[in-house]
């Protein structure tokens, strides 16, 4: 069968059952299946990817475990593998990492050096090929079918040299699955992490499958897989006992979905330009507060940051959303539909405040979170003024004149006061 040094690159033939060895530089990561140089669709999944950049950045820290987050009320961001073996793991509340890892070095997030290492390696990405849908800063989907005669290699020696260059030029790591449609891709990629190349064969796929369990289905969460074990599915074997017309009567579109997924089957492109479908931002803080003043100063900063990001992207949206949530855990959510799409700071503060002001005295809160949603184009459906509020179109200059202002002398050149809260 054909196989591949991970190291070298070195491609050669192995016979089953044998322990792979690089012929030509001995190395034991080989890589050998049966459809290793047939297949295209892969996922590829940076290792701990904010950790990995810490330790990158500062070497001290490489044999120590580190945790990203914010504050003790905050949650993990992202957790290296030295901490995971302690059970700490991501969206984990920070007092729960720290009662796990009280040894952990704790650091707040480096946005901006996140940022910058991802398009470093989405430029390596696009040097393949530009069928690239990123899911976020640290993964991708990627197509690379048709792409051999260009590069002169099967897509497995591509990815195996993306990796190979992410460790030695960027000093990063990161896990490949390998597989015939995006569903198999991620699954794989999660196989064997971290450092991994997984494949998952169209051959082996009913087998691999059969007594799987339905978690490993991307979405299904513990809220789905609740309603799912009430019907007694648990596995890809349980779902394969169930006709379509059943699954789609007992659980709408995720019956079809499960259905074909349960036959390995995924007819998703992998779509470079996928919308995106709403921003937010949220903020947890260190102490509970039904402080007015205080969370007031909280949904100001978080419009504007909200923003920024609809204005870089050159978005806006139909609908502004206000999340909070309380010291028991339980959440509060309100939504409203605004007349002219709103990309303004100012308009998304000021509907976030009044979704604020409708919720009542239900605080102390725990956390804080504005968004938009109903995405579309900037300018779409044009602007028709607010008879109600005059001045709105004079704020809505003056923050784009401040928005220039800053792009010029840095994002403190200008501050408002309730941003001082």
């Amino acid at each position: 069968m054909d196989a591949l040094c991970r190291d070298c690159l070195t491609i050669f033939t192995a016979r089953a059952g044998d322990m792979l060895r690089c012929p030509a530089c001995r190395s034991p990561r080989c890589i050998a299946h049966e459809e290793l140089f047939s297949l295209s669709i892969a996922h590829m999944d940076c290792d701990a990817f904010y950790a990995s950049v810490e330790k990158r950045d500062n070497p001290a820290l490489a044999t120590k475990p580190v945790i990203i987050g914010g504050g003790k009320r905050g949650v993990v961001s992202t957790a290296c593998y030295i901490a995971r073996i302690r059970g700490v793991r991501s969206a984990m509340p920070m007092f729960q990492a720290l009662k796990l890892c009280p040894e952990a070095v704790f650091i707040k997030p480096r946005m901006s050096a996140y940022v910058e290492a991802s398009k470093a390696i989405r430029d390596m990405m696009e040097e393949m090929t530009p069928a690239i849908e990123p899911l976020s800063l640290d993964e991708a989907f990627i197509d690379l079918t048709g792409t051999a005669r260009l590069h002169g290699h099967p897509p497995a020696f591509m990815l195996a040299r993306l990796v190979r260059r992410m460790r030695t030029e960027l000093g990063l790591t990161g896990s490949v699955g390998l597989s015939h449609n995006k569903f198999l891709a991620k699954v794989a990629s999660d196989l064997d992490k971290p450092h991994g190349f997984s494949v998952i064969g169209q051959a082996e796929t009913p087998a691999f499958l059969r007594d799987k369990p339905v978690r490993m289905i991307w979405g299904v969460g513990a809220a789905a897989q609740a309603t799912l074990e009430k019907a007694g599915i648990r596995t890809f074997t349980d779902l394969l006992r169930w006709d379509h017309a059943d699954l789609v009567a007992r659980f709408g579109s995720l019956g079809d979905r499960l259905y074909h997924l349960a036959r390995g089957q995924d007819r998703r492109r992998v779509s470079a330009h996928a919308p995106v479908k709403s921003i937010s931002k949220e903020t947890t803080f260190n102490e509970d507060t039904g402080d007015a003043d205080l969370l007031d100063g909280h949904i100001w900063r978080l419009a504007e940051q909200v923003a920024d990001r609809a204005k870089a992207k050159a978005l806006a949206g139909r609908v502004v959303v206000l999340k909070l949530k309380r010291a028991d855990f339980s959440t509060i959510s309100r939504r409203v539909s605004v007349r002219d799409p709103a990309q303004l700071a100012d308009v998304i503060y000021r509907t976030a405040r009044s979704l604020f002001d409708g919720v009542g005295p239900e605080g102390p809160y725990r956390l804080i979170g504005v968004g938009i949603s109903d995405l579309v184009p900037e300018g779409h459906g044009g602007t028709s003024g607010d008879l109600l509020d005059p001045d709105a179109a004079r704020r809505g200059r003056a923050e784009r004149a401040t928005d220039e202002i800053r792009k010029r002398f840095g994002p403190d050149a200008i501050l408002k006061g309730r941003s001082l809260r």
